[in-house]
């Protein structure tokens, strides 16, 4: 399991000042807890390309941001995260749902790093999203670490120490719901 709760320590305990972000299914309930008056500034977007644009203005500033979104808005912010915070150098965590996970998973045990073609693209059983994000993160030189259960929530501390020391930013796959 996978608590909103647990998350929010975490980010606190990073000093998080913003989240900002457009919420999907998975991450709703992370969104519902951080707007119950958490002291993370709460900053939801319409397209997720702005939300690494306000990141990097936030830090800026000063701000500790972190972006939170879905896998398919990760794609859509490309030029953002290129040409904004990757050329500037943001050490910006960047906790992205992972949709289509676990079904990629159970039926290509080698997800992440098999060959992705037409045919795999298009397969009706899988989400051609969880194909491509390892492959994109890779190629945009985003390291990326897994955020699977409670468990695994100290992991985000790892992906902010990580982008510090690099100074760029650190994805953390959340592949499960959070509840």
């Amino acid at each position: 399991m996978l608590e909103a709760r647990r998350i929010v320590e975490e980010l606190r305990r990073n000093r998080v000042t913003h989240v900002i972000g457009l919420p999907d299914n998975w991450s709703a309930k992370l969104f519902e807890s951080l707007a119950a008056g958490s002291d993370i500034r709460l900053v939801a977007v319409t397209r997720e390309g702005e939300a690494f644009a306000i990141a990097a203005g936030l830090w800026i500033g000063g701000g500790m941001p972190a972006v939170l979104v879905q896998n398919t808005g990760f794609f859509e912010s490309g030029d953002s995260v290129r040409g904004t915070v990757m050329r500037m150098r943001v050490p910006l965590v960047v906790l992205i749902t992972f949709r289509g996970f676990g079904r990629a998973v159970e039926l290509q045990p080698t997800h992440g790093t098999g060959t992705i073609d037409a045919d795999t693209m298009s397969c009706a059983q899988l989400d051609s999203a969880a194909l491509i994000t390892e492959p994109t993160l890779r190629a945009w030189g985003v390291p990326y670490l897994y955020l699977r259960t409670d468990a695994d929530a100290t992991r985000i501390s790892d992906a902010f120490l990580q982008a510090g020391e690099h100074q760029q930013p650190c994805a953390v796959l959340v592949t499960a719901e959070i509840k």
